[in-house]
């Protein structure tokens, strides 16, 4: 098929006509679009796509370079019906920053995208499963690749560990052979796959800093994965070895006290990550990296539970249970 006779498709598409105050006030509707191809894209029949906390925070205008009216989302899995040469009827998934906030994405039937952006989804992976994956192991890799990709005899320190993105942390730093620990905002076990025993610090009854030196000997961690931000910047500031690195991808507020001799004595260095600023085809080279961990079972995708499973039409509901915090992995199903 040459690129001068793609296929056209009529997409039932979720649409977010403009910008909610809120989001309990969100408006999402479904709408018919047709979507085509260009000569470097694939034509994706979406099996699945997750929801994530940026999906809803573009949607109330926390992201000034959101475009309305569009059609938000992220993260797929699906079977490619168009495309170049060898692309036709594989089952891929993928992952974007600007999917869904700049341009159309992923809550839709369809979906168009660069053909270097998608990547072959592992056979032992269900559709749910596979939209699932994207921004938090996307998140957590880009961290490390970075930061530095942990090494075995290294301690990594994850802050927030029972978030998605501290899960997909643990998986990654226990599959190269580190050591983790983690830490909870009030008692809990860690909730996720690991490769290796991970010790949980709750900071709510313990010292995080002081049992982190206690456990290492007086070293500390080589790298801090601190997803939740600046309630935890002192104390993963004062956890970390000499020349460890901490990871930041998150704040409630931007403003944080920083002890710029202890930094530079310490021979830090700090990492900023923001997917949001990873094209589709940047993003599918993260999720490239991560193929043989899924591949040889290290790497799992999160349980995606049928409560949490919404049909398009159901869209504002599941854009509410993610506002609402939900530790669940939220999935739309065209």
């Amino acid at each position: 098929m040459s690129s001068a006779d793609t296929r056209a498709v009529e997409a039932r598409c979720v649409r977010l006509n403009a910008k909610a105050e809120n989001s309990a006030v969100l408006a999402p509707v479904v709408e018919r679009h047709t979507l085509a191809r260009g000569a470097d894209d694939v034509l994706i029949e979406v099996k699945a796509a997750a929801v994530n906390p940026s999906d809803v925070k573009a949607a109330t205008g926390l992201m000034p370079y959101a475009v309305f009216p569009r059609t938000p989302g992220r993260d797929y899995a699906g079977v490619v019906i168009d495309g170049p040469a060898g692309t036709i009827g594989r089952d891929v998934f993928g992952s974007s920053g600007d999917l869904g906030i700049r341009r159309d994405g992923t809550h839709a039937t369809h979906l168009v995208v660069e053909a270097d952006a998608v990547v072959e989804k592992p056979k032992s992976v269900s559709w749910e499963e596979a939209a699932g994956i994207g921004v938090p192991f996307v998140t957590a890799m880009e961290g490390f690749r970075r930061a530095g990709v942990p090494k075995s005899g290294e301690t990594v320190l994850v802050f927030g560990v029972n978030g998605k993105v501290g899960q997909a942390a643990v998986q990654i730093a226990t599959w190269q052979g580190a050591r983790v620990i983690g830490v909870v905002r009030k008692a809990e076990a860690y909730e996720g796959h690991t490769n290796a025993p991970t010790e949980v610090i709750d900071a709510s009854a313990t010292d995080v800093a002081a049992r982190v030196r206690e456990v290492t000997g007086g070293k500390g961690a080589d790298i801090v994965f601190n997803t939740v931000g600046d309630p935890y910047f002192q104390a993963a500031h004062k956890s970390l070895a000499l020349r460890g690195r901490q990871i930041l991808i998150a704040a409630i507020d931007r403003i944080v006290q920083f002890n710029i001799l202890e930094f530079y004595r310490g021979q830090h260095t700090y990492v900023g990550i923001d997917t949001l600023g990873l094209s589709s085809a940047a993003t599918g080279a993260v999720l490239r990296d991560l193929g043989p961990g899924f591949a040889s079972g290290h790497l799992k995708p999160f349980l995606i539970k049928a409560s949490a499973i919404y049909p398009l039409e159901s869209a504002k509901e599941a854009y509410t249970a993610v506002a609402g915090s939900s530790r669940d992995r939220v999935i739309l199903k065209p």
